[in-house]
């Protein structure tokens, strides 16, 4: 009960602060997304073809999940909008999520954030193997992710580093401790596949 709460309060912050850093748009930002299917006589279709809103969940930038899978191998399904299924930040058991982020300019607030904000976010399922974080955006996850710069620029803070990334660039973060914060002062937008893993 204790850890509920505690993620409720982490995650009613992060809320509070995305309004304030501007999030507070009368329409959330969009991603048009299009997903294939195989129809009744054996063709490749578009099941669904629309705009996904990217909208502020967890943290003060907008995201939105383009697809979840709960199995490996991953199987097939021909109806259901598995954009919808509910997860948090880590995808199911053996599942990946595919995810897109609209970074937004880091303020003086996301900076003073308690330090363990996002890692409280992670939960219990973040690796035990780490150092403790340095920054309130600051977390790993029990994933291998890729991550590709789609938009803009931010910086990847890591223990005792940080790498600044810019629109055609690629990560994979391998369960690390890692913080993103736009600095560049415009939105940046990064596409994440987050894979379910071994403990590190």
């Amino acid at each position: 009960m204790k850890r509920i709460m505690a993620l409720s309060v982490a995650a009613a912050a992060l809320l509070a602060v995305g309004y304030a850093a501007g999030q507070e748009k009368a329409a959330p930002p969009t991603v048009h997304r299009v997903v294939t299917t195989i129809d009744k006589d054996g063709k490749a279709v578009a099941l669904f073809d629309s705009a996904v809103p990217l909208e502020s969940l967890r943290s003060p930038n907008p995201a939105g999940d383009m697809w979840v899978t709960q199995a490996f191998p991953a199987d097939f399904n021909w109806s259901e909008d598995r954009g919808k299924i509910k997860v948090g930040l880590h995808p199911p058991p053996n599942g990946t999520i595919f995810r897109i982020v609209d970074f937004v300019p880091t303020t003086e607030k996301i900076d003073k954030m308690p330090i363990d904000t996002m890692m409280k976010v992670a939960g219990d399922n973040a690796p035990k193997r780490g150092l403790p974080p340095k920054h309130s955006m600051m977390h790993r996850t029990r994933t291998v992710d890729y991550a590709i710069i789609m938009s803009g620029e931010i910086d990847m803070m890591l223990d005792d580093s940080t790498v600044h990334l810019k629109a055609g660039d690629v990560v994979v973060q391998q369960a690390t401790n890692h913080a993103w914060i736009n600095r560049s002062g415009a939105p940046c937008r990064v596409a994440f596949i987050l894979m379910d893993s071994q403990e590190p």
